[in-house]
């Protein structure tokens, strides 16, 4: 047996943390096996993940995540462990090393919900079993897979295709902007000056020839786009009574997605604030893939499982 104080060597473990750590041959192996588990062509196997048991943390509070990833696991024949801060010793001084250390030698493979993604790193630098992005201030890979799931099942591939972002550009919007540089799909960011995504972010899709245009005009943005996104404005932790006004220019509505192609899609990762970020119209109208999107996190995250620990 290992001493607990050994660090892991990289690349013993898969990990599923950020959409820019995988090349686009691994992204697209994991959205095949997502497609393939919705379309029940690996429904005649026996539970894939019999005996496995995956641990979830919860520093923010979740719906569509806690159940997705709770009845993907249980669908592929595992066991799943919800853990809130209460619920560990990280709330009361245990360091997330020693965290990832204990929960190694508990479980196959770990998923974490929480602010800050230095945790989230920690926690895979430590642990000697599969960590899962469940999202962070930062990014949110799980559910963009999810997206474009959901958009290649209705339009086909994303390659060469427009995205369009029109709002804060949060978590959500960065794990766009590193999809662009892997599938790609031109990326439009339309939000405030003070709510621009990360400038890293958009440097490194750059860097790896992805288009992304950040710009303060949402029409522009949406202008004959094949996809329209959106998010809350205002996010867990990120609560300012000013955002409203500032985003409400922003707001998805149906003079906004004329601009866009008339195919155009429509999402929204959920929670909506509707009549806010996105109108009733939009939300319940015929381009909303809202629902289809939020089931598709169950399917990709069931490949993301598969991917992780087979």
């Amino acid at each position: 047996m290992k001493p607990a104080a050994e660090k892991p060597r990289m690349g013993r473990v898969r990990h599923f943390l950020d959409i820019d750590r995988f090349d686009a041959g691994t992204l697209r192996r994991i959205l095949d096996l997502g497609h393939g588990y919705k379309r029940g062509e690996r429904s005649g196997e026996p539970g894939p993940l019999s005996g496995r048991v995956l641990a979830m943390i919860f520093e923010k509070p979740s719906t569509r995540t806690r159940v997705s990833f709770e009845t993907g696991m249980k669908q592929l024949g595992g066991d799943v462990i919800i853990l809130t801060r209460s619920d560990t010793q990280l709330g009361r001084g245990e360091t997330i090393a020693d965290t990832a250390r204990v929960l190694s030698r508990y479980v196959d493979a770990i998923m974490i919900r929480t602010d800050d993604p230095a945790k989230l790193h920690e926690l895979s630098e430590y642990a000697t079993v599969p960590v899962i992005n469940g999202l962070t201030d930062r990014s949110h890979p799980c559910q963009v897979m999810a997206d474009i799931m959901t958009f290649e099942e209705r339009r086909g591939p994303l390659t060469g295709r427009i995205v369009a972002w029109s709002g804060d550009g949060n978590n959500v919007a960065a794990s766009w902007i590193q999809a662009s540089a892997r599938f790609g799909f031109e990326m439009r960011v339309a939000c405030p000056s003070t709510l621009r995504p990360d400038p890293a972010v958009v440097e490194w899709a750059r860097s790896q020839s992805a288009t992304v245009v950040v710009m303060d005009d949402p029409a522009a943005a949406v202008a004959g786009a094949d996809l329209v996104v959106t998010d809350t404005w205002t996010s867990m932790g990120c609560e300012d009574a000013g955002r409203p006004a500032m985003l409400r220019p922003y707001q998805v509505n149906e003079a906004l997605m004329a601009h866009a192609r008339p195919d155009a899609l429509f999402m929204h990762c959920l929670p909506a604030h509707r009549g806010e970020e996105v109108t009733d119209a939009v939300m319940d109208g015929p381009q909303s893939a809202v629902w289809d999107e939020a089931e598709n996190r169950l399917h990709v995250q069931k490949g993301i499982l598969t991917w992780c620990l087979l």
